[in-house]
């Protein structure tokens, strides 16, 4: 992936949090995929030898219920909802060089170890916890933290709980780790999660945590004591290390091999701000208690919101990776991603909003500076890229904002402001726009003797062109690649852009080739409100309709229903609704009318089995006489129930 010979910048080992395996990810947890994607990308071109690992969380008591709920085992639920999550991940061009999955064999024997071990250098105890818990958190709650009995974190009901369990002792370590966040005020980023991270929790006494259970099974066994698992967070946290190959021996001690001595400790872990007390304080504490090293940065970011709401599927504003990336292409759903998340405040997802910055953004300022500038140098100089040997000071005004670009986007992607590095990016490609209208190149061409001028100023364009193409690869790799493509240049690395004039005079550029089509917003619009109100209805809540008054076991077995087969059928004569059926019941025939005429023609019912009502009295439709009623449901559809062709006929339904 580096555009750089050589790694001279030595490794640098980058994740994301792993997903939870118990279902489809929505666009917020998805940019923090394509957040990290770019860091690592960036770091890839400036020469570092980069490993960034992703993956999914399998383990725990959602996952067990929901996979019992299918009908099928955790593993096999699990398996699915994996390769769900890894088509998202390299749908938004995701350049992850690990999956890892906590039902990894060498993940589940490492963490058995690690708990023993933790529990034999009496970090870990064995005691039991009553109090409240939250499944879709997996988090244990006292009464003071769980709010009018739902979860301070998500919202969702809280449980009881009440279980033996083993805990550690986060008490142990809280002063150190105090002492070690203050001696190193970077390693939490941004500062107010650090402040919420040390007012809310180191500084008003840390409690022991759970970490196994004995209410499911679907977890990693607590070796030397069987009836207890992992419990998900000491499990899932871990990892980061064991994906780089940590592990240990039969006899607790850590085995340091050459891959993890290469990676750790980590770089960064980019985490959601929802889970910074996870990785901050008990990722941080268990790394103390083995004595390992410390990863250098912990970086939570904000949430997505729709519009100024949260998602949530009740309400039909839950938005997809894969449903944008079909609707907006690849790099669109990633340039929105990255330019729209500020650094620390949540941001705001809305389709009229991706539209916009779509249209002015990519259509308008990026696609528009490419096409035009290439189809001037073809139709000036039949694609040939001149030397710019006319200068002006309007050339100096935009080579000075090109190296304010470089300066920019270097300075806000180490300190992962992602979307303040790429606002420089499209300011750039705007102050080329402008240059155009400013130095007027169809006016230069008019006059033969400004043609050394005019290969200049589309000199200086292509260049900036080059640069902003350049620098948006770690953003959008893709339209990158076919911008630099369309250049025929293999100027390519990040070092060539600390330098104005990269290109190399004498190359002919290909034709434009169109980059980003302006969108119909009020036809799209229309589309994706059509599509939610099908959804909205077609996962409407059922109501429990009124019914009938209750009745005894007596009156129901008063009710005589029988299996039969229908050996004739056909219309009744001037009513439109009503078929007139013969019925064979294997000891008698009977003749049966009803009213599904709408929803059947007779072939479709011939040689059919079903149930019939076989003692109710007889009635005229129509003037034909009907001897029973047969078993259909619905109202505005009916469906008749119909049998297993092999179901005998006669027979008593109980």
């Amino acid at each position: 992936m580096c555009n750089c010979p050589g790694h001279d910048k030595g490794k640098y080992y980058i994740t994301t949090a792993i997903a939870y395996g118990s279902g489809k990810p929505h666009i917020g947890n998805t940019y923090e995929v394509i957040m990290t994607d770019a860091v690592a990308r960036r770091k890839r071109q400036e020469g570092y030898d980069v490993f960034f690992m992703t993956g999914t969380d399998e383990h725990g008591m959602k996952i067990e219920n929901l996979a019992k709920d299918k009908g099928v085992s955790p593993k096999e639920y699990v398996d699915n909802v994996a390769e769900i999550i890894k088509g998202i991940w390299d749908g938004v061009g995701a350049s992850y060089d690990k999956f890892i999955r906590t039902t990894d064999d060498y993940h589940e024997e490492t963490v058995a170890k690690v708990f023993k071990k933790l529990y034999e250098q009496g970090d870990i105890y064995k005691g039991s916890y009553e109090g409240w818990y939250c499944v879709p958190c997996e988090s244990f709650f006292t009464d003071t933290q769980a709010v009018d009995g739902k979860c301070p974190d998500c919202g969702r009901p809280v449980e009881k709980a009440n279980e033996e369990a083993y805990f550690f002792k986060m008490s142990k370590y809280q002063d150190k780790l105090l002492k070690f966040i203050e001696e190193n005020p970077d390693y939490i980023e941004p500062e107010l999660r650090k402040k919420e991270m040390v007012n809310n929790f180191l500084k008003a006494g840390l409690q022991d945590l759970c970490v196994s259970r004995t209410s499911f099974k679907w977890g990693i066994p607590v070796d030397f004591d069987d009836k207890h698992v992992v419990y998900v967070w000491l499990d899932a946290l871990f990892n980061y290390a064991t994906g780089v190959g940590l592990r240990i021996d039969d006899e607790g001690n850590i085995v340091p091999n050459e891959e993890f001595n290469k990676w750790w400790p980590c770089d960064v872990h980019v985490i959601g701000k929802d889970i910074m007390r996870f990785h901050s304080i008990y990722w941080t504490i268990f790394l103390m208690a083995l004595g390992l090293p410390l990863p250098k940065k912990i970086f939570g970011h904000p949430w997505f919101n729709f519009g100024a709401d949260k998602m949530s599927k009740s309400k039909g504003n839950v938005i997809y990776a894969d449903d944008l990336v079909k609707r907006f292409g690849l790099d669109g759903v990633r340039h929105y991603c990255l330019a729209e998340m500020p650094y620390a405040s949540d941001g705001s997802i809305t389709y009229d909003a991706i539209i916009a910055r779509y249209n002015a953004d990519l259509a308008n300022n990026l696609g528009n500076l490419v096409s035009r500038t290439l189809a001037m140098t073809h139709k000036y100089f039949g694609g040939v890229i001149q030397e710019p040997n006319t200068p002006d000071v309007l050339d100096d005004e935009l080579k000075a904002e090109c190296a304010q670009a470089v300066k920019a986007v270097a300075e806000n992607m180490d300190s992962f402001h992602i979307a303040d590095a790429s606002d420089a990016i499209f300011a750039l490609l705007r102050r080329a726009n402008k240059y155009i209208d400013e130095t007027a190149p169809w006016v230069l061409a008019k006059d033969e003797a400004s043609k050394p001028r005019l290969g200049t100023v589309l000199y200086n364009l292509l260049e900036v062109i080059r640069v902003g193409a350049v620098l948006l690869e770690p953003f959008m790799p893709t339209t990158s690649a076919s911008i630099l493509d369309q250049l025929a240049t293999d100027a390519r690395s990040l070092d060539s852009v600390n330098e104005f004039g990269g290109l190399k005079a004498g190359v002919t550029v290909a034709e434009a080739k169109p980059l980003f089509a302006r969108i119909d917003e009020a036809k799209m619009l229309a589309e994706i409100e059509a599509e939610r109100e099908a959804w909205l209805k077609a996962n409407a809540p059922v109501e429990k309709p009124e019914g009938c008054a209750i009745i005894g076991f007596d009156d129901f077995m008063k009710v005589e229903l029988r299996t039969a087969q229908v050996i004739a059928c056909e219309p009744v004569k001037k009513a439109k609704k009503l078929l007139c059926l013969q019925l064979d019941l294997g000891y008698e025939k009977r003749q049966v009318v009803s009213g599904i005429a709408q929803f059947y023609k007779p072939e479709d019912l011939i040689g059919k089995k079903l149930i019939m009502v076989a003692n109710l009295a007889p009635a005229k439709l129509c003037g034909v006489e009907s001897n029973g009623m047969i078993l259909a449901s619905g109202e505005e559809t009916v469906r008749v129930v119909f049998l297993d062709p092999e179901t005998p006929l006669g027979e008593r339904v109980r």
